[in-house]
């Protein structure tokens, strides 16, 4: 069931005649205020302690109690109220217009923040009709100082469109435009730092480095988006070291030692001044000097490790910091403070009882316990210039700087959407009887572009993000011994890509006052010549040098890879460059390849011309003894054995390499296979105790087992070709000694050759073997005789071949294996059928019908 109504302590609260915005709380939180024509809002830190609020849920939430006074804090929210002040005196700003301020106190605390966002918001000087944040008083509000009260803040306002400016929230989730819309700062985020950082150390070589942090978010996060940028720029790592949030003795020992055994000479540090403290003692102590270190913004300015017991050790620390700038006339309007009565001035009397440990005479005169009465009045007359404290200090302000940009950021805004450019008819004013919303203000705060008086130029990008810069600082001894923070460079990353990080070099002071730069490395870099070799399960940086194959240079310190030289060049004995190479390979223009060619052509020319005579005597019974279709087809392989020893001569190319030796596989193969089917007929012929032995060995078996023998080196060179396939390859062995580069066809799989002239063999095997069996058959015409003949020699040669062929190098080796395939092919032609073609051509009368076995004959 759905109530119309809300009952609170037994009170209908809300009706039809109920204010849209209620307040609920009875007390309102003390506030620093000053009326104006538009008036802006303001949250600091002022206090950084928050008691922890006890709910009943039985009456209203009482205001939470702040405690622990923050002076610097103070001295922001001071620079605020100076900046309005400064800009109503400006007669070329707001014409016209006087800006007016409500400050309240976050107390760095995300639930305070919240509560003084809605009392900040709610105008008490209009009624309570009035809609609260979407038609609040306040449209622009300046805060808060660190991230998580930043983001509850952002994330409340940013639905209402009202800008939200801090001047110390640096967390990177903060631009997030979808979940903060209305949110910038004049603060650069974290990553912009780590960039520089980043940028920093490689620009002066360091690639090999340590991080220390601690385990706080701002430390953490810095330190894995230095590591993950680091890395992606080629640098590597070497250890990271977490200081606990109360280490002891034990652990800090323990981290010392852990930096005193590295080679790694930087240390990027995370951290707070506080945090480093103990560390640095122990290092101190141990004397450990001649560590490079760089700093985060946190304690590049540390006043509080300056003593000089941390001189030898500090000594050289860059890192990089906000710019600082001496505000004119901001020290004096700051000692000119004074407490008062009036209302809105009680944040002012709280920072004066803090400072001179008095009470405000408000105070005092409420009836308050005994002790707190016994605390001296404030007379208000207390001389602020003779304390010393971190408010007063304005030698080189940065946040406060911060807090100055963005209220002059607003200013401008305004100065645009109010139009105070208009000239009027006496004086320039601007046009403030325009009501304007926040929505309006938030799009011309986007668009601000101005430069301020220190010359710096002030404006937001997409993300609402300021220009990114940052001053680097060196830690330097003056005369005195003293450690002075001298800016010995910038980095701004809104500038072109090379041009961001500015460094003089030669004014920077290193570590143990040292003019060169540290070196930092795992490992030296590797000399030209040479290239780097990463260790197993090290990191990169980590890598021992190893010279450049031949054929390839390095000719720069530090070369990760070596450069294969192009074609027709080869590698000096340096391996620093590249020298034109005399490629020297079997050419057809050798006096070795004319012969050769020769000998292939006049084996080819003889294998023509018998298989001319063959084919005339075709109908004679010595070719028809043998089936002349297995003659004709040992005629032709005969033939491409002789063609194929051509592949073998000329500069070798990819197609020669694969296919020559497949070329002389398949052919001596199907040579064989005929001579074997030979030798089965052959010996079948006459062996009368064989019955149908013709009908059992017809021509189609002679095909089919021709086929059968030929098939399986034909899968041998396939998957030879396929699986690993020779290929042109320029071997620099001999080029010391000859000065010439040997272009050859290199085997990456030498089995493949070898198991090719295996099945070779023992298809030879096998005809010997059969031939041999048959020699004593009649010797009107033994056909086996010659076989085994021609097997022998063949034979001779591929087993002369093998040891020849494995002793030589380059071009000669392609001529031993050219040799053996003309001389058995000569061996097979000649001892096969140089006698038939005797008896064919020169004794005819043997060529008869008598002279052959009859079984075969038709």
């Amino acid at each position: 069931m759905i109530r119309n109504d809300l009952w609170i302590n037994g009170v209908n609260s809300v009706d039809s005649s109920s204010p849209q915005c209620v307040k609920l709380e009875d007390n309102e939180p003390l506030t620093l205020q000053s009326d104006g024509d538009v008036v802006i809002g303001g949250f600091f830190p002022l206090h950084y302690v928050v008691s922890e609020s006890q709910h009943s849920y039985h009456n209203k939430p009482q205001t939470t109690l702040c405690s622990g006074f923050d002076q610097r804090a103070f001295r922001w929210m001071m620079t605020m109220v100076f900046a309005v002040e400064e800009i109503n005196n400006n007669s070329n700003l707001l014409p016209g217009v006087k800006l007016g301020y409500r400050i309240m106190d976050s107390c760095d605390n995300v639930h305070t923040s919240l509560q003084s966002l809605f009392s900040l918001v709610n105008d008490k000087t209009q009624p309570e009709t009035s809609a609260c944040l979407s038609g609040s008083p306040i449209p622009a509000v300046i805060g808060l100082a660190s991230s998580s009260p930043t983001r509850a803040v952002a994330q409340t306002l940013g639905p209402f469109n009202i800008p939200l400016v801090s001047y110390f929230a640096t967390c990177t989730c903060l631009t997030n435009k979808n979940i903060y819309p209305s949110f910038l700062r004049t603060v650069p985020n974290d990553l912009f730092q780590v960039r520089g950082l980043v940028q920093l150390v490689t620009f002066l070589g360091w690639f090999w480095v340590g991080t220390i942090g601690t385990t706080d978010d701002y430390s953490q996060y810095g330190i894995q988006a230095f590591s993950n940028q680091f890395k992606q720029q080629g640098g590597c790592v070497a250890f990271h070291l977490t200081i606990p949030t109360s280490p002891t003795m034990a652990e800090i020992q323990e981290m010392a030692d852990r930096m005193q055994s590295s080679t790694a000479k930087v240390m990027v540090v995370f951290a707070t001044e506080g945090q480093l403290l103990d560390l640095f003692i122990e290092l101190a102590q141990r004397n450990l000097t001649g560590l490079q270190w760089v700093a985060s913004e946190a304690w590049v300015t540390a006043g509080l490790l300056t003593s000089p017991l941390f001189h030898p050790l500090l000594e050289g620390t860059l890192g990089f910091s906000f710019p600082g700038v001496r505000i004119p006339g901001l020290k004096e309007f700051l000692l000119n403070v004074r407490p008062s009565l009036k209302p809105g001035m009680e944040l002012i009397n709280t920072f004066w009882e803090e400072m001179f440990g008095c009470r405000s005479s408000l105070k005092v005169s409420s009836d308050e316990s005994k002790d707190a009465a016994e605390i001296p009045a404030c007379s208000g007359l207390e001389d602020l210039s003779l304390t010393t404290s971190s408010y007063s200090d304005v030698s080189q302000v940065r946040i406060s700087y911060n807090v100055y940009k963005a209220v002059y950021a607003i200013a401008h805004a305004l100065h645009t959407l109010l139009n105070c450019d208009s000239a009027g008819s006496d004086k320039r004013k601007c046009e403030k009887q325009n009501p304007f919303t926040s929505q309006q203000l938030l799009y011309y705060l986007k668009t601000v572009n101005f430069t301020d008086q220190f010359g710096e130029k002030v404006y937001f990008d997409s993300n609402g993000e300021p220009v990114p810069l940052y001053d680097i600082i060196n830690w330097q001894k003056d005369i005195k011994g003293k450690i002075r923070f001298i800016k010995v460079g910038s980095y701004d990353g809104s500038g072109p890509v090379g041009k961001q990080l500015q460094v003089k070099q030669s004014t920077i002071v290193w570590t143990r006052g040292q003019s060169q730069v540290p070196v930092s490395q795992c490992s030296p870099s590797c000399p030209p010549g040479s290239r780097q070799a990463r260790r197993t399960g090290e990191p990169h940086c980590c890598f021992d040098c190893l010279s450049c194959a031949d054929g390839e240079i390095s000719n720069q310190t530090g070369s990760t890879e070596c450069i294969k030289c192009p074609e027709s060049y080869w590698s000096d004995k340096d391996r620093v460059k590249c020298v034109a190479g005399v490629e020297e390979f079997l050419s057809f223009s050798d006096t070795m390849g004319i012969i050769l060619v020769a000998l292939t052509s006049f084996g080819v020319i003889l294998t023509s011309i018998v298989t001319i005579v063959f084919h005339h005597y075709r109908t004679t019974p010595i070719v028809k003894a043998n089936n002349s279709e297995i003659s004709f087809l040992l005629l032709l392989s005969l033939k491409l054995c002789f063609l194929c020893s051509l592949m073998f001569i000329g500069q070798p190319s990819v197609w020669t390499c694969r296919i020559r030796q497949a070329a002389f596989g398949i052919s001596f193969v199907i040579c064989l296979s005929c001579l074997l089917v030979e030798t089965i007929v052959v010996l079948l012929a006459f062996q009368s105790n064989v019955p149908r032995s013709r009908k059992l060995f017809d021509p189609s078996h002679q095909r089919a087992m021709i086929m059968c023998t030929t098939a399986p080196q034909i899968c041998l060179c396939a998957g030879w070709l396929l699986g690993a396939p020779p290929f042109p390859f320029r071997n620099p062995a001999y080029q010391a000694l000859t000065g010439k580069i040997v272009v050859e066809c290199k085997e990456p799989w030498p089995p493949g050759f070898y198991l090719v002239l295996s099945y070779i063999g023992l298809l030879a095997f096998v005809c010997l073997l059969l031939a041999f069996l048959g020699r004593k058959l009649p010797d009107t015409f033994n056909e086996a005789k010659l076989i085994t003949f021609s097997m022998l020699i063949f034979w001779a040669v591929w087993i002369s071949f093998i040891p020849a062929y494995v002793s030589s190098h380059g071009k000669f080796s392609v001529a031993v294996e050219i040799f053996a395939i003309l001389a058995s092919s000569f061996g097979l032609l000649l001892c096969i059928f140089l006698p038939k073609c005797y008896i064919i051509l020169l004794h005819p009368e043997r060529n008869i019908k008598k002279g052959m076995t009859g079984k075969f004959l038709k």
